[in-house]
C-alpha cells in the first residue's frame, strides 16, 4: 500500500536533510518542513489502520521548533489495549514498515521506515495509553517547546554527545537519558 503523495513527502524532505545511516549521529538545524512529513506520514499510518482507534503525536526533536535535531522524525502511537498494539504493529509491518521489535520501557513497540537500505527517516514508538512512556513523550516535548532555557541546554548536551559518539547513537542516546529523566522529574511532580 503506497501512497503517491506520502512517497513524494518523503522523497523530497530526503532532499532537505530527513534520513539517517544507521547507528550514524549528524545532527541539523531545525527544519519547518518537518512537520509536513510528520502530517504525511500520521495519514498514512490512518490509512494503515483503519478501524483501530489511536492517537498520533509527533515527539522527538524534529517536533520542536528551535532544536538541533537527528533527522530522524519520531512519532509515538498510543494505543488502548496490548491487543491493539499488536494489531497496530501487524498492519503497519504488511504496509510495508520495518520491524524494530520490543523495545519495552526504552520506546515501547519500534516500528521504522527507511528512504533507502540502511537510511533511516522514521522511528515509530507504539505504547498504550496508560504506559508512563506515551506521558512522557508528550511532557518532554511540550516543555523543549515552551523552555528555551531547557531547550538550549539540552541542544548544548546533544552537540557534546553527538561529537563524541559520531557512530555509536546508541551511546549518544544513552547520553542523554539522565537529562530527560531530571527534566521529566521536574515538570511531572
Amino acid at each position: 500500500m503506497k501512497n503517491k503523495n506520502t512517497e513524494s513527502a518523503i522523497n523530497q524532505n530526503v532532499g532537505i536533510g530527513t534520513g539517517l545511516k544507521q547507528g550514524a549521529v549528524r545532527l541539523v538545524k531545525y527544519k519547518s518542513e518537518w512537520k509536513n512529513v510528520f502530517q504525511s506520514e500520521a495519514d498514512r499510518i490512518r490509512a494503515c489502520l483503519g478501524d483501530i482507534t489511536l492517537q498520533i503525536e509527533h515527539v522527538g526533536s524534529t517536533s520542536v521548533p528551535g532544536l538541533m535535531a537527528k533527522p530522524i522524525i519520531d512519532i509515538a502511537i498510543a494505543v488502548e489495549s496490548r491487543k491493539d498494539l499488536f494489531l497496530v504493529v501487524e498492519r503497519l509491518l504488511n504496509a510495508g514498515y520495518i520491524d524494530g521489535g520490543d523495545q519495552g520501557g526504552d520506546g515501547g513497540y519500534l516500528v521504522e521506515r527507511d528512504s533507502s537500505p540502511g537510511v533511516r527517516i522514521l522511528h515509530i514508538h507504539i505504547v498504550e495509553k496508560t504506559d508512563i512512556q506515551w506521558r512522557n513523550y508528550i511532557a518532554f516535548r511540550d516543555c523543549l517547546r515552551w523552555d528555551k532555557d531547557i531547550r538550549n541546554k539540552y541542544t548544548h548536551l546533544k552537540k557534546v554527545l553527538a561529537k563524541r559518539f559520531l557512530q555509536d547513537r546508541k551511546s549518544y542516546t544513552d547520553g542523554k537519558a539522565e537529562f530527560i529523566k531530571s527534566v521529566l522529574a521536574k515538570i511531572t511532580e
